[in-house]
Parts: structure tokens; C-alpha cells; sequence
């Protein structure tokens, strides 16, 4: 059996929501069925008050064995450092004491969404809780713990990186190390798991044939790529969302909202409008990833240049106006 503590943090709770929401199977039951469970969740577990407190207190002085902990929600460090901003109710304690104690204990330590690996949302507008992540802050390495802090395993925080996480992605990560399967290998370099940081947000995009001809839309409500004007970065963004949507179904490009690239750090300070596309000289600033500036200008004027008609209206309308052309076979 492998058993997790999950603590909330400075968070919305969000990737609670989402992992709630995984299908075929529940996230329940899927954990279950593999032997994983649930010593304390806040949210989904029965235990409250003064159980909850001795459950916690026995972990945290070693004589209850935690497998793996999960934090969701950012390390509020406020004021000066004391932490105060975020107590555990009734243990006159801050959060962030907590977090280190069972830290030490756990053979894996997973931060389940972007605000317990970066800091995050929480993180944003002045940031006047002191809040980082578990092991960054922001995009530099150091949070609540330090850069060579390693788990029980040799391991560093595991950051399933999202806002909010994708369910699947939690529970492949929580399967992956009941069964012992991730090393530092299968780390990114933000210690993001690879089995979804190796893709990018554009794979599988269903605006793909829009974006191969760099035919653009103006709006939120047009069907084309929303990279040149709407502030898209899933040509950058990691995540297999598109390959995974949210319960068979959704993402973000899928609804017709550009990517925001909340799987990385810093994301929610992007210093313009996430729905416009900054430009120099009516160049976009941010391009594709491992594409230099060069090819990308030369690709896109050909692209531009080729664009058939239909792509062309189509792009900048809300349903499709002209359909594929029928062709007989010859």
C-alpha cells in the first residue's frame, strides 16, 4: 500500500476540482484499485478537528510512515517569514512548518499544480503574502526548501505543474511512484514529469491546419490560430493537453481560448494582456519553440502566401463558412 498525505496550501483548491473530475476511471477508484490511499485530504477525507491533528502529528514525528505527500496551493512565507499568513487550524503552527516536517518524513514529496511548484497566481501582484513554491520560486530554484533538498528517495519535489493540473497527470504521477518508475531522468528541467513535459500544448491543437498557413484570428469568437493575435503560446507551452483534453473533451484552444503556458513558472505575471500577442515591429515577440526568428518569418510569408480561401474565411469567422471542396476520385 502506498500511502499520501495531501495539504492545502495558498491555493483556490482548483486541482482538487480537476483531479475530482477525472472519467473513466475516477480518480478514486483508479488510486484505489492500485493501492493508493488517502491517509489525509483536507477535502476528501473524514477525519477532522482533533484526528486529523494527532494524524498529522504522527507522521510528522515518524510514527505513522507516509509514502508520498502532496502539497496543492503555494507556501505563504507572510509576514517575515513567520508563516502566520497560512496556520494549521488549531495547532498554533504555520502551514509552512508542517509542509517541512512531513517533507523529511515522505519518500516522495509531488507539488500538485503550479502555485505549490512556482508560486503561481498567489505568487502574482505584488505577491504581499511572501508565497513561493515547494522548491522554486518562481523560475529560480529555492522556495520553501532549498535547490539540494532531496526526498527520502534521492529525489527533488516532483512539480505536476498546471493551473489547474490535469487530473491524469496527477494520478500517472502518484502510479508512476507506487510502482517506483520515475527518476531524476524522467524529470524535466523544472522537475516536471516528461511523460507530459515532452509535449507541447500545440500537439494535437485542433486550430493546426489555421496555424499551418499562419491564417489568424482577429477574435475570440473566430475559429483560426490565436497565436499572431490573441496571445496563444501553446507553440511553447509544455503539456499534452490537446493529446489528453480534460474528460475526453476539453482544453483551452478546444474552447477557443489561447494558451496561457500555465504549466510554467511565472506565467501569471506575463506583463501584457494573456489574450494579446506583444509585437516588435508587427513581429510576434514570442515564437515557436527551437525555431529561429529567420525561418520562422520566411515560413510564415510562404504560408501566408499559400493560404487557400477556405482556410483564409473560415479563420476569421465563428463556424465554418466554406467547406472542404468535394473532389471525385480519378
Amino acid at each position: 500500500m502506498t500511502r499520501v498525505i495531501w495539504l492545502q496550501a495558498a491555493g483556490c483548491g482548483g486541482c482538487t476540482m480537476s483531479l475530482l473530475c477525472a472519467e473513466n476511471p475516477g480518480a478514486i477508484d483508479l488510486l484505489s484499485d492500485a493501492g493508493i490511499r488517502f491517509l489525509w485530504h483536507p477535502a476528501l477525507s473524514l477525519q477532522s478537528g482533533e484526528e486529523a491533528r494527532a494524524l498529522l502529528q504522527a507522521v510528522a514525528d515518524g510514527q505513522e510512515p507516509v509514502d508520498i505527500l502532496c502539497v496543492e496551493g503555494a507556501i505563504a512565507r507572510g509576514p517575515n517569514g513567520t508563516g502566520r499568513f497560512q496556520m494549521l487550524s488549531g495547532t498554533g503552527r504555520p502551514l509552512m512548518d508542517w509542509v517541512r516536517d512531513i517533507a523529511a518524513r515522505a519518500t516522495h514529496v509531488v507539488a500538485v499544480g503550479s502555485c505549490a511548484a512556482f508560486g503561481g497566481v498567489t505568487a502574482a501582484g505584488g505577491n504581499p503574502s511572501d508565497a513561493v513554491g515547494l522548491q522554486y520560486e518562481g523560475a529560480h530554484p529555492g522556495g520553501l526548501l532549498p535547490p539540494d533538498w532531496r526526498s527520502r528517495s534521492g529525489l527533488p519535489v516532483i512539480n505536476v505543474a498546471g493551473c489547474p493540473t490535469h487530473p491524469g497527470w496527477v494520478t500517472e504521477t502518484l502510479l508512476l511512484l507506487s510502482a517506483g518508475a520515475i527518476g531524476a531522468g524522467d524529470l524535466d528541467g523544472y522537475r516536471r514529469p516528461r511523460f507530459y513535459a515532452d509535449h507541447l500544448v500545440h500537439h494535437g491543437c485542433p486550430k493546426n491546419e489555421f496555424y499551418e498557413y499562419k491564417a489568424s484570428a482577429r477574435q475570440l469568437s473566430d475559429l483560426g490560430c490565436m497565436m499572431e493575435n490573441l496571445g496563444c503560446v501553446g507553440t511553447q507551452a509544455v503539456g499534452d493537453c490537446n493529446i489528453r483534453p480534460w474528460n475526453g473533451e476539453g482544453s483551452c484552444t478546444r474552447g477557443g481560448f489561447p494558451c496561457i503556458n500555465c504549466t510554467a513558472p511565472e506565467f501569471e505575471e506575463p506583463r501584457h494582456p494573456f489574450t494579446e500577442t506583444p509585437k516588435v515591429a508587427g513581429i510576434p515577440v514570442g515564437l515557436p519553440t527551437d525555431m529561429p526568428k529567420a525561418w520562422f518569418m520566411a515560413l510564415a510569408s510562404l504560408s501566408k502566401a499559400a493560404t487557400p480561401d477556405r482556410i483564409g474565411i473560415n479563420a476569421v469567422s465563428d463556424r465554418v463558412r466554406v467547406p472542404p471542396t468535394l473532389r471525385k476520385p480519378k
